[in-house]
């Protein structure tokens, strides 16, 4: 199978391009897999700054090696889909994947941009291509005022507009059950699926305590800082913890956001004398495992949120308690994915610093909120979750060889898809018929089931099981 995912990718420095490198690296694994990325141009990224506040070089990042990376698509450009769909005419893939969030193609500022970027996949589809969007959060959950975005009105008539444009791809992948429930209530949607985020490793390792509190009881804040990943609780609240855990130290690791240059250095200079703050910029991929792997709580100071949480799963992967903003989108990801998260009222330095105190204090309580994101971690692992798309790829092959279908293999026009159901388990391999009300579960295996039911032309709709 061909597949071009559309995507930011390192060596930059935009959003998802860590979690496109990881979906990336998984579906290299697989030998019947032909991947090209269709990736942003480099360009100087004057908000992202190493350890020491100096902002990264684009001219000393090298591409990953291993890759297939066509870097053909410019951030806030109005070409970007005559450029991608160049590219997708010469190379002629199986599957158009796009991963996605509503910033990828450009910010606020350049309104046209952002949206004629999120017709590509429309556009993709048009043209004949099957295409799938991953989506990573949709703006209806968004808090506005807390993300600081300005011209609210506007924004949202223009976000509806592009949800029903990024709707018209063949598929649409979110992973948040909200957020699955808003866009068949008010965009009457057939074609959305419910995944999961899920961790970056194929293996988590169970969680090492000898490392945690040894001899400091690191809390991590990471993120992109600036609009609503903000730091101003966590730096009001932290003086209260030391007064309780003098072991404390908070790291303070990522970079600014990318509409936020500087931000991230205010900050660290408004608490240079503070000998317990560390401030560690943006990580290389290879030095995350050892920064989780001695924190002993990840915190998540946010205003807001939009969507499922990298660095929540991050924890999960390395077993790591979590305590965050009590925000409806947390909430959703705490309940769809079983994980072990104190949270604290949005805002509350008071609130925050008792909750991280708590945790602390309690060898008891960091280990059962460690064991059980582990045990979330063991059900979402990368290669779980790339297989989960794999496999729906592959019901769309067979459905189409059998004559009832999309015909993304051949060419342009697609047939209506007959009304059938099917039920994929992400540790087996065999397809088999849904029960009429599409309930099964996993005989308590700790697998995720999938289903697929399709829904009207070229439509499928896809549930997580526990």
């Amino acid at each position: 199978m061909k597949i071009c995912l559309v995507c930011t990718f390192p060596p930059s420095g935009r959003q998802l391009n860590e979690y496109a490198f990881h979906i990336a690296r998984e579906l290299k694994r697989n030998p019947m897999i032909q991947l090209t990325i269709l990736a942003d141009q480099l360009t100087s990224y004057q908000w992202a700054t190493d350890e020491n506040g100096k902002p990264i070089k684009v001219e000393e990042q090298p591409e990953l090696p291993g890759f297939d990376v066509i870097r053909c698509w410019n951030f806030n450009d109005l070409k970007t889909p005559v450029r991608l769909l160049k590219v997708l005419r010469r190379l002629q893939p199986d599957v158009v994947w796009f991963n996605l969030v509503f910033s990828t193609f450009a910010t606020q500022e350049h309104p046209v941009a952002a949206f004629v970027g999120l017709c590509t996949p429309a556009l993709s589809r048009a043209c004949g291509f099957y295409t799938h969007v991953t989506l990573h959060h949709i703006l209806e959950h968004v808090d506005f005022a807390g993300a600081g975005v300005r011209h609210e009105r506007a924004l949202r008539l223009g976000s509806e507009l592009a949800t029903r444009a990024l709707l018209k791809a063949n598929s649409v992948s979110v992973l948040l059950s909200g957020y699955r429930r808003t866009l068949i209530k008010k965009y009457a949607a057939e074609n959305v699926l419910l995944g999961t985020h899920g961790i970056f490793e194929q293996r988590p390792e169970p969680p090492d305590f000898s490392k945690r509190g040894n001899p400091d009881d690191r809390i991590l804040a990471l993120g992109h800082w600036g609009t609503y990943k903000r730091l101003d609780t966590l730096i009001e609240a932290f003086p209260a913890v030391l007064e309780q855990v003098p072991t404390a130290k908070l790291i303070v690791a990522g970079a600014n956001h990318h509409t936020k240059p500087g931000y991230w250095e205010r900050v660290r200079e408004s608490v240079r004398d503070n000998p317990r703050i560390e401030f560690h910029g943006y990580v290389p991929e290879e030095a995350i495992p050892e920064l989780y792997r001695t924190t002993s709580i990840v915190v998540m100071p946010y205003d807001s949120a939009t969507g499922s949480s990298g660095p929540a799963h991050q924890a999960c992967e390395y077993s790591v308690p979590i305590v965050c903003a009590d925000l409806p989108d947390f909430r959703n990801m705490a309940d769809d994915e079983d994980m072990a998260v104190s949270f604290y009222e949005r805002g509350n330095a008071a609130d925050l610093a008792g909750r991280l105190i708590e945790i602390l204090k309690s060898r008891e309580q960091q280990e059962r909120m460690a064991q059980q994101n582990f045990a979330a971690a063991l059900r979402m692992t990368m290669p779980s979750v790339v297989r989960q798309y794999l496999r729906w790829f592959e019901v769309v092959r067979r459905t189409e060889t059998s004559g009832s279908g999309p015909s993304w293999l051949r060419g342009r026009n697609r047939s209506r898809t007959h009304s059938r159901a099917w039920t994929l388990q992400a540790n087996g391999d065999s397809n088999r018929p849904a029960s009429a009300d599409g309930d099964h579960n996993d005989g308590g295996n700790g697998h995720s089931d999938i289903q697929i039911v399709s829904g009207g032309k070229d439509s499928a709709i896809f549930r997580r099981r526990k």
